[in-house]
């Protein structure tokens, strides 16, 4: 039985626990109001750089989209995901994010221009432009750098673009890179969103289930706690538990999904952890760049 079956086995208008990234099923715990608040705190202070940054499947780019539907009119954003290459490279994905054509036989100085160009335009049309990169933890130092100096074009006495830099773990340890110390310095906020404790598991499961038209009562107590154990407070990977269970719970005739269902989908290998090595996040970058104590 599919999902769509079990949408009108248990009543649902929607699935609950669908994997793409939506902001109309948006729970705010704790750590992603937090989070949200230091990316509008960035572009409200015009901050040069923010970064955020969290584990694979923790809301980050449902972040993102939440904060593009509630950004401001006078603000151009262009958005980049997963760039790569060396700084050539990063100016064309940079300006293809605004949609400004470039020619193909462009060198460096000519999309430098090009790019400082757009953004004094904008400033003088009385815009700001702010550039959003994801997964920013596959750029390079020389890339990472290169951004760094993107946040020189200036007026003055005003900060005339502004980027957002949103990542996994990694990215932290790379900006505190020596190499990389006039990067951290330009860091004016920087959030790590943490997996959910089983406080927020609870009430994120009950809310999806009301949003999408159910009673918030078809899995018991322990049926979530099991779930947030397996997967680690990984709002993702309590989605893929939290829908196959309830195909489970709809083929067998279940009203409610028991924790004896999470364990017999868990034997059956329905649930791929990734591996992840241990990773230990050290002090929060401060504004001079130097780790915090």
């Amino acid at each position: 039985m599919g999902t769509a079956l079990y949408n009108e086995h248990f009543g649902f208008r929607e699935r609950p626990f669908s994997l793409s990234p939506d902001p109309e099923f948006l729970f705010w715990s704790k750590v992603h109001t937090r989070a949200l608040s230091v990316l509008e705190y960035g572009l409200m202070t015009r901050a040069p750089l923010t970064v955020v940054t969290g584990e694979v499947g923790t809301g980050k780019t449902t972040l993102i989209q939440e904060l593009l539907r509630t950004i401001d009119d006078d603000q151009i954003v262009g958005l980049i995901s997963n760039a790569r290459g060396d700084r050539g490279d990063l100016l064309r994905w940079v300006l293809g994010a605004f949609d400004v054509a470039a020619p193909a036989s462009a060198d460096y100085v000519t999309l430098f221009q090009r790019f400082q160009d757009f953004v004094l335009a904008e400033y003088a049309a009385g815009g700001h432009v702010v550039l959003i990169v994801d997964e920013a933890q596959n750029l390079g130092v020389e890339t990472l750098d290169e951004l760094r100096m993107l946040t020189n074009i200036n007026s003055g006495k005003d900060e005339l673009l502004q980027i957002v830099l949103v990542g996994q773990p990694e990215l932290r340890d790379l900006i505190r890179r020596p190499e990389l110390r006039q990067v951290a310095q330009r860091v004016t906020s920087t959030y790590h969103l943490e997996p959910m404790d089983l406080g927020s598991t609870l009430n994120y499961v009950h809310h999806r289930l009301k949003h999408a038209g159910g009673t918030g009562k078809e899995f018991t107590h322990a049926a979530i706690c099991h779930i947030h154990e397996e997967a680690e407070g990984i709002p993702r990977m309590i989605n893929k538990l939290c829908d196959l269970a309830l195909v489970y719970a709809s083929s067998a005739g279940e009203t409610t999904v028991e924790i004896g269902i999470i364990k017999e989908l868990i034997r059956d290998g329905l649930i791929l952890k990734p591996y992840r090595e241990p990773h230990v996040l050290t002090n929060p970058i401060d504004g001079s760049g130097e780790a915090a104590e």
